[in-house]
């Protein structure tokens, strides 16, 4: 009795404790499918939910303004007489409920969440119709002039919805957890060309309208629209490239290895389900690196550096094609399972295509990044699986859901076996696709496929429930960094930076360099170094970026100022802005860093000026 009663102790222990971590599920109508509670949208969808959406609107450059209706077939359960959407900085001008006008509440304001609109229904409702137009303020929309862009000649949008920015420009349920199919209709300025995560014109049309069918089911983040001077040109028969006509030649050029990614990564885990693959060289004031929107990833030209050594993004964002966009994580709480699978799987494709060294330096370099993060997060910010109620989910986005997440992954490779570990994923894949993904879910899945048919002993708690970083951290081959600190022991010891051993050096390696280097360098040294290796002038963003943040904290930023404010004040990407400010800031330069944020800041898309403006509030000297 005494054994039975510890036992059956344990076991409610383990319940008690497992309830805690994961939000609470409801089944739906597809016993393989569940819905849930998501703190961050307004939505009821186990009441109510859109099962496909209609878009018609017009795009005016001169108000700056999305106008017309978003129709939508709904599925309303037994009982319920709500149907509620998620809007933020949306002017609602009428509802039509199944052909008749219909009365509509928007509820209190909440800084993140936005309004909740609110439209009575009733089981037999099916089609909703909502006139409605976006403000010039909408976070997601960035309507930029012509001077913002790479031609100089016409006007330019793009939409950002990640993470709860659609509902800046639609009206929605707005919850990574909801997944619907979608058809649009957008009219634009004739001599512009509109592309959004669906099917896609390749040339532009006399009228400008254009029409776009996405037919499988996506989250609400995924759906985005851009608008400009566009034109497309093939790769293969399912890959190509759209940019402004001055960067379309040099885009398609670096992006020559696409469909060798595609095939890749079919081989790796199954078919590509999303029939073609294209990208979008956006204006330098895209917020991210690159944005995996389906079927068109829009991507910043700061990875064109004329040698395809920062394509590897293209890859990370080939890989949402499956972790992310076909398997996706319910809500951003499980953020990890969208970012820590794909940067485990952007590996793999490098991998294949290349080899395992510039793999693993690909590797080294997140978690020399993930160490010197985690330094700046509280420890609840260090868990894979993270609580972010009453916060931005904005605030997760650190190299924990990425680093952290890829290395779990790298973990139970290497404990599994490859060939093991392949194979879970490719059915990981296969049994979830078009679904969404709870961390417990997925845990429960792993067990059941990989730990307990193979007898392993993972600690999963310690690197999904825990803070910093477990004891069984994966290794990887250092070799090629090795031989560069040979070189920055050399230069510490008097050697010139001109007869340094450097010849052939990947980014990667040039990157370990810069990153290695102490921060006991004189002047004269830093002089020397840019002198010899040209780091202030490189084409390369990825290299000014590291070598702007050394320069700033070796006190050498002053004497290089003029370029830094270039850099910042022209290109958008939050990777980079914010460490650089960061340093701006910390070395006792806010003023200079206030001065080029009022420059730069009509050049921001509202995520990155967001995350800067907090940074300069945080360090404003007190007065």
């Amino acid at each position: 009795m005494k054994t039975q009663f510890y036992y059956l102790f344990l076991l409610f222990a383990y319940l008690v404790l497992h309830s805690c971590k994961e939000n609470s599920e409801t089944a739906t109508g597809d016993s393989k499918n569940t819905i849930v509670n998501d703190i961050h949208s307004n939505a009821k969808p186990d009441q109510a939910v859109v099962k496909h959406l209609s878009l018609e609107l017009t795009a005016d450059f001169e108000i700056k303004k999305l106008s017309g209706t978003a129709t939508y077939d709904i599925e309303v359960k037994e009982g319920a007489d709500t149907i509620i959407l998620d809007t933020k900085d949306l002017d609602i001008h009428q509802v039509t409920l199944d052909g008749k006008n219909t009365p509509f509440t928007l509820g209190k304001d909440d800084k993140w969440l936005g309004q909740a609109l609110s439209i009575p229904v009733s089981h037999d409702s099916k089609k909703l119709i909502i006139a409605y137009s976006t403000r010039p303020t909408s976070e997601a929309l960035q309507w930029l002039v012509p001077s913002q862009t790479a031609g100089k000649q016409h006007p330019y949008l793009f939409t950002q919805g990640e993470a709860i920015l659609t509902r800046t420009w639609i009206p929605i349920q707005d919850s990574p957890g909801i997944r619907m199919t979608y058809d649009a209709k957008i009219t634009v300025p004739k001599d512009l060309m509109a592309v959004m995560s669906a099917t896609n014109p390749q040339q532009k049309n006399k009228d400008g309208v254009y029409t776009f069918q996405m037919d499988q089911p996506i989250p609400s983040y995924l759906i985005a629209l851009a608008i400009g001077d566009l034109e497309f040109k093939s790769i293969d028969k399912r890959t190509g490239v759209y940019a402004e006509p001055g960067m379309l030649n040099k885009a398609t050029d670096e992006f020559a290895d696409v469909e060798k990614m595609v095939s890749t990564a079919e081989s790796l885990y199954g078919p590509y389900q999303w029939e073609r693959y294209d990208v979008i060289v956006l204006p330098p004031s895209f917020p991210f690196g690159g944005m995996e929107n389906p079927r068109l990833t829009f991507a910043t030209p700061t990875i064109i550096a004329g040698d395809k050594s920062l394509t590897s993004l293209i890859a990370h964002e080939l890989a949402h094609s499956w972790s992310g966009n076909l398997v996706t994580n319910a809500t951003w709480n499980d953020f990890w399972l969208n970012e820590g699978f794909t940067d485990y799987f952007e590996r793999r494709i490098i991998e294949a295509l290349y080899d395992k060294s510039y793999s693993d330096m690909l590797a080294t370099l997140g978690l020399q990044d993930l160490k010197a993060e985690l330094k700046d997060l509280s420890p609840e910010d260090t868990h894979l699986f993270l609580n972010l109620a009453g916060r931005n989910p904005d605030d997760g986005m650190t190299s924990i859901a990425y680093e952290k997440g890829a290395l779990f992954l790298t973990m139970l490779e290497q404990k599994a076996g490859r060939e093991k570990f392949d194979a879970f994923l490719k059915k990981y894949f296969a049994d979830h696709k078009f679904q969404s993904m709870t961390t417990e879910k997925f845990l429960t899945y792993l067990d059941e496929n990989l730990i307990k048919p193979n007898h392993l002993y993972v600690n999963v708690d310690a690197w999904v429930y825990k803070p910093g970083l477990p004891d069984t951290i994966p290794t990887f081959n250092a070799d090629r960094f090795m031989k560069v600190d040979t070189q920055v022991t050399f230069f510490v010891n008097g050697r010139k930076a001109s007869k340094l051993e450097t010849k052939n050096w990947s980014t990667h390696e040039w990157l370990h360099f810069i990153k290695a280097l102490p921060d006991s360098l004189a002047e004269a040294d830093m002089v020397d170094l840019d002198n010899s290796f040209g780091f202030t002038a490189s084409n390369n963003s990825e290299l000014k970026d590291a070598w702007f943040k050394l320069a700033i904290n070796q006190g050498y930023g002053l004497k290089i100022l003029p370029e830094i404010r270039s850099f910042l004040v022209n290109v958008g990407r939050r990777k980079y802005l914010t460490p650089l400010y960061t340093a701006l800031t910390e070395k006792g330069m806010y003023k200079e860093a206030k001065s080029i944020f009022d420059e730069a800041k009509p050049n921001y898309h509202s995520i990155s000026a967001n995350s800067i403006q907090a940074i300069l509030e945080k360090t404003a000297p007190k007065i």
